[in-house]
């Protein structure tokens, strides 16, 4: 769900190519959270967990990532 002042991704085409996500498959990355392609988050292809995107800026950190396989719900 999206906060004040927080709209959809939306990021350079040519950032989300090199983007991917840090566990250790490294599997690429697509805007928006499942059910909302609009959230401002990316979730990763292979397993799932959906990474926030703060102030424009991706947290591609495992601990502040949910969903997916081995992250908090």
């Amino acid at each position: 769900m999206s906060g004040p002042g927080e709209g959809p991704a939306r990021l350079d085409p040519a950032l989300l190519d090199v983007l991917a996500c840090p566990a250790e498959h490294h599997a690429p990355l697509i805007e928006g959270a499942p059910g909302d392609p609009a959230a401002p988050a990316l979730t990763c292809t292979h397993c799932g967990r959906v990474f926030p995107i703060r102030d424009g800026i991706p947290v591609l950190l495992l601990d502040e990532a949910s969903g997916g396989d081995g992250s908090p719900a």
